[in-house]
C-alpha cells in the first residue's frame, strides 16, 4: 500500500471538518436534547405511532452525532501520529488512513439526505413490465436484490403485498424497508430497470429483453397533517389475500384494497391477518402516493424553470443489467458501471445507490 502523504492527511482533515460543519451537527444536538426529554414524559407511548417516530429520529440523530465526533477525533489523531512517525513508519498509517477516508465518503453523503422525508422508512414497489412470464422472473430477481441489499445493510424488509406470477416470478410486488434514512438512500431507484439475457423460458434459449418498474415512496405517519384523505374520499374493499397457495394463503378477508376516488389511485395490503392494520397500512402507502404526485408536481414546475426537459412516465430507464453476450450493469444517469453483475444482481447495490443520492 503506498504512503500517505501530509498533504493527504490535511486535506481529509478539511473535508471532515466542512462535512460536519455543513450538516449542523450543533442543531442536531439541540433537537435531540428536545426528543430525549418528550420521550422521558409519563404518557410518550400512549401514542406508540408518534412514540416510534420519535424513537426512529432520536437513533439517527444519535447515530450521526457519534460518527461526526469519531470521525472528528480519529483523523486527529491519525494526523498527530503521522507527525510524530518516521518516514519508515508512516507507510503503516494507510490502511487507517484508507478507513477513515472510506467512513468519511458515507458519512458525507447525509449531506444531499436533507428532504423532508429523507430520515423516513420507504415502501419500495416493484411492477413486471410487458413481456410476460420473463418480466414477472425479472421482478423476483430485482426483489432479491433489495431485499439482499437491505440486509447487508442491517435493516429490515417486510412484504407489504404480492401477487404472483400466473407460471413464475411476481407481477407485483411491494416492500416496506426500515433503516436509517432508507428513503433518502433509495428514492432514485425509482424508473424502468432492463435486463437482457439468454432466456430461460423458451427452447431457443434465445436473448431476451426483460423490463420492471421500481417505485419508491416514503413511509408516512398517520399523525403526518401535510396530506390530508378525507373519509369521503375513500372507497375500502376486503378482499381474500391470496398468493401462490398453499397453508400460507389467508383464508379470511383481511386484505385491504384502498382508492382514491379523486385521482383513481388504487393500493393493495395483505401484510397481516388484522384488517384494521392492513388498513392502515394501505392508508400509509396511499399518502406516500399522493405526497410523490404533489412532489413531481413541484420537480416538473423546476424544470420548465430552468429550462430543463425529460421524458416523464414508464419510459424512464434508469439502469441495464446485460447477462449476455457479456456481463456488465450500467446507471445511465450516474454512469456508474460494473462487469460484476451477479453481485450487483445479489445486493451489491452501495457503490450505485450512493451515486445517486449525490446526483443532483
Amino acid at each position: 500500500m503506498e504512503a500517505i502523504s501530509k498533504s493527504q492527511l490535511e486535506q481529509l482533515k478539511s473535508d471532515i471538518e466542512l462535512t460536519v460543519k455543513s450538516l449542523d451537527i450543533e442543531n442536531k444536538k439541540s433537537r435531540l436534547g428536545e426528543l430525549q426529554t418528550e420521550s422521558m414524559e409519563e404518557n410518550f407511548w400512549q401514542n406508540p405511532n408518534r412514540a416510534k417516530k420519535i424513537m426512529s429520529e432520536m437513533n439517527s440523530l444519535q447515530r450521526e452525532i457519534d460518527e461526526s465526533k469519531s470521525l472528528t477525533e480519529d483523523i486527529e489523531l491519525l494526523y498527530q501520529i503521522y507527525n510524530e512517525s518516521s518516514e519508515d513508519e508512516q507507510p503503516q498509517l494507510s490502511e487507517e488512513f484508507e478507513s477513515i477516508y472510506k467512513r468519511y465518503k458515507e458519512f458525507q453523503t447525509l449531506k444531499f439526505l436533507g428532504g423532508k422525508y429523507d430520515m423516513s422508512n420507504a415502501i419500495l414497489s416493484i411492477h413486471a413490465g410487458q413481456g410476460g412470464t420473463e418480466a414477472n422472473d425479472w421482478s423476483e430477481i430485482l426483489m432479491r436484490m433489495y431485499l439482499r441489499y437491505v440486509e447487508r445493510l442491517g435493516w429490515k424488509a417486510e412484504v407489504i403485498h404480492m401477487v404472483q406470477g400466473t407460471e413464475a416470478g411476481i407481477s407485483s410486488v411491494s416492500i416496506r424497508i426500515e433503516g436509517p434514512y432508507a428513503f433518502g438512500k433509495l428514492k432514485r431507484e425509482m424508473g424502468t430497470h432492463r435486463l437482457i439475457r439468454l432466456s430461460p423460458f423458451n427452447a431457443q434459449n434465445l436473448r431476451q429483453t426483460s423490463f420492471a418498474g421500481v417505485e419508491v415512496m416514503p413511509e408516512i405517519e398517520d399523525d403526518d397533517t401535510e396530506i390530508v384523505i378525507r373519509d369521503e374520499d375513500l372507497e375500502m374493499k376486503a378482499v381474500r389475500a391470496g398468493g401462490a397457495g398453499g397453508q400460507h394463503v389467508n383464508k379470511t378477508s383481511s386484505a385491504v384494497q384502498l382508492t382514491h376516488i379523486p385521482t383513481g389511485l388504487t393500493v393493495h395490503c395483505s401484510q397481516e391477518r388484522d384488517q384494521f392494520q392492513n388498513k392502515r397500512t394501505a392508508l400509509a402507502m396511499l399518502k406516500a402516493k399522493l405526497w410523490q404526485i404533489e412532489e413531481q408536481k413541484r420537480e416538473d414546475e423546476m424544470k420548465n424553470i430552468k429550462g430543463e426537459h425529460k421524458i416523464a412516465g414508464w419510459g424512464n430507464q434508469i439502469r441495464n443489467y446485460v447477462l449476455h453476450p457479456y456481463k456488465l450493469v450500467k446507471d445511465l444517469r450516474t454512469g456508474i458501471e460494473t462487469s460484476n453483475a451477479e453481485g450487483v444482481l445479489d445486493g451489491d447495490l452501495e457503490e450505485f445507490v450512493e451515486a445517486q443520492v449525490r446526483l443532483q
